[in-house]
């Protein structure tokens, strides 16, 4: 009993500093296809919505769209962390993201007792893209230029907003998009106090093949100076990360969505898990 109590008196000072504040959480890989994390995941958002705070989802859905591709006979690539899109690899995420897990999502979170709206990029013209640098390695992949914050802030007074990261360009083209991009990019139009990535690792390792590598703080310079040698899915999220605080997002934490209820161990406990950026 007491354990317990220690528990939530250590968390009391939290929920007072992030009361009314925006926290954006990217939503992903194993988090998202065990059935106990799911409910972990949407009882830990419920939970920052009762208490106070704006959260803010935007998921991806990258292992159920290779899952789709494979059983449909197509090549799955990526290059540089990013999904090397056709405009096939295009419809199929859209159908995945949008179709199927976007309404899960929204769902789960109705059902653990707070209200949820999902959305895509398209919807309210939510945020437009543009063609990544590397398109003719890459494909229909977008990246964001521009995110419409009064949609998002209408919908946060009320609903907590599940956002898929698919979107069309200025001329209505449909383009993949990065689930970590989208919240990097998103936090930082929000001015959000935190952005939160959760993956499948610990968080960002020096030496990706050594789990006691962990970083577990870095300032936005060191996490420069090192992207450039970094390739996989660690290299979006950290630039995400960057993104995130150049527009003005308090910090980013990169943790690990295997543990059940590391949303609440990062935000509302003394030590923390995974990795820290800060400016």
């Amino acid at each position: 009993m007491t354990a317990n109590v220690d528990t939530l008196l250590e968390a009391l000072p939290y929920i007072k500093e992030f009361h009314g504040r925006t926290v954006v959480i990217k939503y992903g890989g194993a988090a998202m296809r065990e059935e106990e994390l799911r409910e972990a995941f949407a009882a830990d958002v419920v939970l920052l919505k009762y208490v106070g705070l704006n959260p803010v989802v935007i998921h991806g859905g990258g292992p159920e769209i290779t899952r789709y591709m494979e059983r449909l006979g197509l090549e799955v690539r990526f290059h540089q962390g990013l999904r090397v899109s056709d405009a096939e690899t295009v419809e199929i995420a859209r159908m995945v993201l949008v179709g199927k897990l976007n309404s899960e999502i929204v769902q789960r979170l109705n059902a653990h007792g707070q209200p949820a709206v999902g959305l895509s990029g398209e919807d309210g013209a939510l945020f437009r893209v543009s063609p990544v640098p590397n398109a003719d390695e890459v494909g229909f992949v977008g990246t964001v230029e521009h995110v419409d914050v009064d949609v998002l802030n209408h919908i946060a007074a009320d609903y907590i907003p599940v956002i898929a990261s698919t979107a069309t360009d200025a001329e209505g083209n449909p383009h993949n998009v990065n689930a970590d991009e989208v919240a990097g990019k998103v936090a930082a139009a929000l001015d959000a106090s935190k952005a939160i990535f959760l993956t499948d690792v610990e968080g960002w390792l020096d030496d990706p093949a050594d789990h006691g590598s962990l970083i577990s703080h870095a300032t936005v310079t060191e996490v420069e100076q090192k992207l450039p040698a970094i390739d996989g899915g660690m290299r979006p999220k950290l630039q995400a990360c960057v993104d995130a605080i150049g527009g003005g997002t308090k910090s980013a934490h990169i943790i690990d969505g295997r543990q059940p209820h590391s949303l609440l161990l990062e935000l509302f406990t003394n030590a923390g898990i995974g990795t820290m950026v800060t400016p």
